[in-house]
């Protein structure tokens, strides 16, 4: 830490026998002016700059920027900022780990040594994506679905056993553990992290950035962070700063209490709605106000963890009594607790009901008295959906349809005794990291199928249930509760520790079912305790998606379908043929106490104990030893990515877009799961068609997320979504484009090469928020190797925004409420973009010049979203990697 601390505010703190110390916020105060009322997010920011003064990066003038903030509430400051640590799951983890030893690689045929590329920050990759629900409803189908996982990821866990060994200050935490967050949350997370260095302690705060978006949910806990693209997380890594705008910060008071019968999946998604019509993206959320004094840790981390859902950089809860009750019952070392409590409270970080509330940017308040039972769907977890009315959303969707007169029609499943309709639950699944870190929304689930199988309810045979925690502490405390033989009884059986549904690894429909919809253009649902429930993100056959708690994820595997009322009609009929509804079934918050207090302490010190050994399967693979990694040329998982090819040569200036054709043109909403490859490789598709010239079968495809290590997979599988709407092809869904001139359907990637054999470059036109969703890396560097050079849109996401920087791809904003309709772009134009050969600077307007097909010309201006110094030197350079590669090759 190279602080040239010139406020002199460097302090020492007395713990437990132990001294620490740290950089004091109070002490800066003294000189910066009264900092009581800054939010307590950027507090932390403070003191991130303080403890990285160096002169260079980090200025007073930071320092002086955020203590002024509360006087106008925004800024307009760049700052650097260094997170203490990066977490990564494997499917962005494993492509930032091909890229740093595609870097080895570089640095080595450069001359250097190799060993300069090394994470220089604390890294933890957690396994957690590459579990499918192949099997489920049987007892065997956990170890099923293990035996599956193993067989098919091979190659990508030999490339991170070697990973494992040949990096430093790299850890990973082996398959079948838990999904990363709630790793996190349970294990990883300190809440103040320490160093020591020069023979001294240093304290300071537990900050991150991820590789995945729902990297959020450890704000729930006071840690600072969020996620962003594995390109900014190998930058971090590597020591660059995290450069960024302070950010604006929206308060969010807390009032009350949940009724009975509540749960936190109900909050979660109010809060969802409610912040997404306050407009939050790009934004810090801080929650505060008397709700939180009864407002679990577990309720706040779904909440924390919801962040990208509601658009924003994180949804920030202080550290309080509640906080380190929670590091107690999870088992940190007492040393470690007593430090969170003594730092906190020394730097003006800790809450309780007399701390002065903080000001923001804007503030908005809710009731928790108010919340209601809810569901949020079909498509968007933001579009919440009051439980009473979930069946009349499912009509509203069959009209806009076309299918309102179909909708009783009864379609029968080749070979079953049964029929399917219309919104029938064709996948209920207690899965993803938002629910099942919550113990009280699990017992809750587990009471609702005591309760059911009791009165001799069953699961509908349509229905394919999982039950997918995210740590193995979960069916500990669920086996100790008493509840698993329950879950069990209606196929909510054990299927995995990961993501699995949350992320599209549902696995296959039974073939019957999957042929009764395709067969008859049926709109079935899934209704899942996730975060996400975009178009094909799911299941491929599955067009209605439904965020749920989880005990209404079992009450729907019960009812059988969305076209219900649940708050008046039955869920089902017991052995007398007597009515029994949802209320029978519900369990009090009473009941759902008393089996949250089977958790304890013990059950997290077992689970965590060794948990980066893995088990048997994950010790037999073999590790292959050296600096540099041995690339297979017949791997179809893992390949040596062109990205650095050129890297010995000097960097080619800017130069301006000459005569590019257009891609794609998009609407609003295209999301990261329509950009990067996601889910399930169809056989017809360019990726699938590449494999199966490889020898591989498609049912050994696996998934796109699992194939992330090879781009040649990844590239072909860009824009590749079926539900995908390219505007050149009218409302046609799937990866198409024309190709110009002479309007020849192609698929997008065909499209792209051809381009590319001719020297053509590409641009792709969107509507408004561009590249929301996850953080997929992939987004970017797929349009990067489809040859794309600049996206022109209404607005971005966040984090596409700046990967898309970050691999070299104009992000560019139209102004002025201009639009591809009102400019009448149809596709077949040629575009030319002037002003990058010149200086560029960030947030500068640059014109874009139209040739349409019949030759009129025009010309439009657009906002250049390179919005910071260094991410326009970045630019320059070709990437960030780039420009961290040559830094390192020169030095």
């Amino acid at each position: 830490m190279p602080s040239v601390d010139s406020l002199n505010c460097r302090r020492s703190l007395q713990v437990g026998g132990e001294t620490y110390h740290y950089y004091s916020l109070p002490e800066a105060a003294a000189r910066l002016g009264d900092i009581s009322r800054l939010p307590v997010s950027l507090k932390v920011l403070l003191e991130n700059l303080l403890r990285w003064e160096d002169g260079a990066t980090v200025h007073p003038e930071d320092f002086q920027a955020v203590a002024d903030w509360p006087k106008t509430r925004r800024s307009e400051r760049e700052i650097q900022y260094r997170p203490a640590r990066v977490l990564m799951q494997d499917f962005t983890g494993v492509p930032a780990v091909v890229d740093l030893a595609a870097m080895r690689d570089a640095v080595a045929k450069a001359g250097a040594d190799p060993q300069r590329i090394n994470p220089l920050s604390p890294v933890d990759l957690v396994i957690d994506h590459s579990v499918m629900v192949d099997r489920f409803a049987d007892p065997s189908a956990f170890a099923d679905n293990v035996a599956l996982e193993m067989q098919r990821n091979g190659e990508r866990y030999a490339f991170l056993r070697w990973g494992q060994q040949a990096f430093d200050n790299f850890r990973v935490v082996p398959p079948g553990t838990g999904i990363c967050h709630q790793v996190n949350l349970e294990y990883l997370a300190q809440v103040v992290w320490t160093r020591d260095e020069d023979g001294a302690t240093y304290a300071y705060p537990d900050t991150l950035v991820g590789t995945d978006s729902h990297t959020t949910m450890i704000n729930g806990l006071g840690v600072l962070g969020w996620g962003v693209g594995g390109i900014e997380a190998e930058a971090a890594m590597l020591g660059q700063p995290v450069s960024m705008l302070i950010p604006e910060v929206v308060g969010f008071r807390l009032t009350g209490k949940l009724r009975e019968g509540i749960t936190a999946t109900d909050l979660v998604l109010t809060v969802t709605q409610m912040l997404r019509k306050q407009g939050v993206v790009g934004k810090f959320v801080e929650f505060y106000g008397p709700g939180l004094d009864h407002l679990p840790l577990a309720d706040r981390a779904t909440i924390a963890n919801m962040a990208p859902e509601y658009g924003a950089t994180c949804g920030f809860f202080p550290v309080d009594s509640v906080t380190i009750d929670y590091l107690r019952l999870s088992g940190r070392d007492e040393q470690r607790i007593a430090l969170v409590e003594a730092y906190s409270k020394a730097q003006g970080m800790w809450r309780d009901s007399t701390s002065v509330d903080p000001v923001f940017t804007d503030s908005l308040e809710l009731d928790l008295g108010s919340v209601e039972p809810s569901l949020a769907g079909p498509k968007r977890p933001q579009d919440r959906v009051a439980l009473s009315d979930i069946g009349a959303a499912f009509d509203l969707l069959l009209e806009t349809s076309g299918k309102k007169a179909q909708a009783n029609t009864p379609v029968p499943v080749p070979g079953e005794d049964f029929v399917l309709k219309h919104g029938a639950v064709v996948i209920a699944a207690i899965t993803s990291c938002t629910n099942t870190s919550n113990p009280s929304v699990l017992m809750a689930a587990g009471l609702v199928a005591k309760k059911a199988v009791e009165r001799g309810l069953k699961r509908q045979p349509w229905v394919k249930s999982s039950l997918a925690p995210g740590s193995k502490v979960v069916t500990d405390y669920l086996a100790k509760a008493g509840l698993t033989p329950y879950l069990d009884a209606l196929g909510f059986n054990l299927v995995g520790y990961g993501c699995t549904t949350c992320i599209g690894n549902s696995g296959p429909l039974p073939d019957p079912i999957g042929q009764a919809i395709t067969d008859n253009d049926l709109i079935v649902s899934s209704v899942l305790s996730g975060n996400r429930n975009f178009e094909g993100r799911v299941h491929p056959l599955v067009k209605a998606n439904w965020l749920a708690s989880p005990p209404l994820v079992v009450a729907f595997a019960l009812a059988g379908t969305t076209r219900i009322d649940l708050s008046r009609e039955p869920v089902g009929y017991d052995d007398n043929d007597q009515p029994v509804y949802l209320k029978d079934i519900w369990p009090s918050n009473q009941e759902v106490a008393a089996a949250v207090s089977a958790v304890d302490g013990i059950m997290f010190r077992k689970q965590y104990a060794d948990v980066f050994s893995g088990d048997a399967n994950w010790q037999s693979i073999a590790l292959t030893p050296g600096n540099t990694y041995r690339w297979d040329a017949n791997s179809t998982y893992v390949q040596n990515p062109p990205f650095f090819t050129a890297i010995g040569e000097p960097p080619q200036p800017p130069a301006d877009i000459k005569d590019a054709r257009i891609l794609a043109l998009f609407g609003d909403s295209i999301t990261t799961d329509h950009i990067s490859p996601a889910g399930n490789i169809k056989a017809t598709s360019p990726a699938g068609l590449y494999l199966q010239s490889l020898g591989v079968k498609p049912e050994d495809f696996n998934s796109y997320g699992a194939r992330r290590g090879n781009h040649e997979v990844m590239m072909r599988g860009t824009f590749a979504n079926i539900r995908i709407k390219n505007e050149m092809l009218g409302g046609e869904e799937g990866g198409n484009t024309l190709y110009q001139p002479g309007s020849t359907k192609l698929t997008l990637y065909d499209a792209a090469m051809r381009y590319q054999a001719e020297g053509v470059p590409l641009v792709v036109i969107a509507g408004k928020e561009y590249g929301t969703g996850s953080s997929r890396d992939w987004a970017a560097k797929g349009t990067n190797l489809l040859g794309v050079k600049a996206v022109i849109a209404e607005s971005f996401e966040r984090i596409h925004r700046s990967n898309l920087i970050g691999m070299g791809v104009l992000a560019l904003q139209f102004v002025d409420g201009q639009t591809r309709h009102s400019l009448g772009l149809s596709g077949t134009e040629k575009l030319s973009i002037r002003g990058l050969s010149e200086d560029i600077k960030p947030r500068q307007l640059l014109m874009v010049e139209v040739e349409r097909a019949d030759g009129s010309a025009f010309s439009f201006p657009v906002l250049c979203r390179i919005d910071t110094v260094n991410e326009v030197e970045y630019f320059k350079a070709g990437g960030i990697l780039h420009y961290v590669l040559r830094q390192l090759i020169a030095a």
